[in-house]
């Protein structure tokens, strides 16, 4: 697992470079917030996660369940996933707003165009809501 990066990854730097290019300034990988957010906005007192739909167990075309060692990779995304949830808690706790930018989002043939991943998030930032996810899932 330590082979896995866990910063900078490809999905991060696309939504990072789009978000700059807009204008936006941010923050990331901020060690004094619960969770590391990718990104902090600290003007909106926002922060934005970029999930692996595998790694966090997304609810799309994305995510399937490993056919070995089934008992163990359920064990590891079920405790991702219940850390995610902790950490989302903690940060409104604090006032902070959350977003999850699933990778769905970001490659494969349900992506978004950048513009529109820019427009949401700015959407979001502008107009508030303690939480959002790029795609919303509708499950």
């Amino acid at each position: 697992m330590t082979a896995i990066k866990n910063r900078d990854t490809r999905p991060e730097m696309l939504v990072r470079r789009s978000l700059h290019r807009a204008g936006f300034r941010y923050r990331f990988h901020v060690s004094s917030l619960p969770g590391k957010p990718d990104l902090v906005f600290p003007r909106y007192k926002a922060v934005l996660f970029v999930q692996g739909c595998f790694w966090h167990q997304h609810q799309c075309a994305m995510f399937h369940w490993p056919k070995t060692r089934a008992g163990w990779w359920r064990q590891k995304i079920t405790a991702n996933r219940a850390h995610d949830e902790a950490v989302q808690d903690k940060l409104r706790e604090l006032g902070w707003w959350v977003m999850l930018v699933w990778e769905c989002a970001l490659k494969g043939k349900n992506k978004l165009p950048k513009e529109q991943l820019v427009l949401e998030v700015s959407d979001w930032l502008r107009t508030g809501g303690s939480f959002a996810e790029v795609p919303e899932v509708l499950v």
